[in-house]
């Protein structure tokens, strides 16, 4: 009879704390796996933006074109799963300064610590205009402008 007493007084705190640690840890595994998910659909959504940015100033940079603006609206979700992302962009020049020009994209999404970026390389003869995206804004895209000397400034538009 005694065996049995000391068997219970070993189980149930392993059963009890059992209770405890399964559920802990699942929850923990779970906020990786998410994270995970979003931050793999923020950079997706980063690369498309760059991939658009870099087509529209493609486009732009032929000696055809004209100076004029364009304004390209954006086929990104405007949510990832559920949050809004803003984006912000910077220009810097790459290690010869006489050949390209390289746009970084940081995404941002909104009431997380998720950040992704995106670098696109660009010609000589491009600005960057300050600007910020917000992607649950209705007029959420890029505007680019070509000057009469060749020059193409790239901006985002709210």
């Amino acid at each position: 009879m005694t065996q049995i007493t000391i068997e219970y007084m070993i189980m149930i705190p392993i059963l009890i704390m059992q209770i405890f640690l399964f559920p802990l840890t699942t929850g923990i595994i779970m906020n990786g796996w998410v994270d995970s998910r979003r931050t793999l659909a923020l950079q997706e959504t980063a690369s498309h933006l760059g991939s658009s940015m870099q087509q529209l100033y493609s486009s732009l940079n032929h000696v055809s074109i004209s100076a004029g603006n364009v304004t390209n609206r954006l086929d990104t979700p405007p949510f990832i799963e559920g949050y809004a992302y803003t984006g912000t962009a910077e220009l810097r020049n790459a290690s010869d300064p006489n050949s390209a020009r390289i746009l970084d994209i940081t995404l941002r999404l909104v009431g997380t610590e998720i950040v992704a970026t995106s670098s696109v390389t660009l010609g000589q003869n491009v600005l960057w205009g300050n600007s910020t995206l917000m992607s649950n804004s209705t007029s959420a895209g890029i505007s680019a402008a070509k000057l009469g000397n060749g020059t193409i400034q790239l901006a985002f538009t709210s």
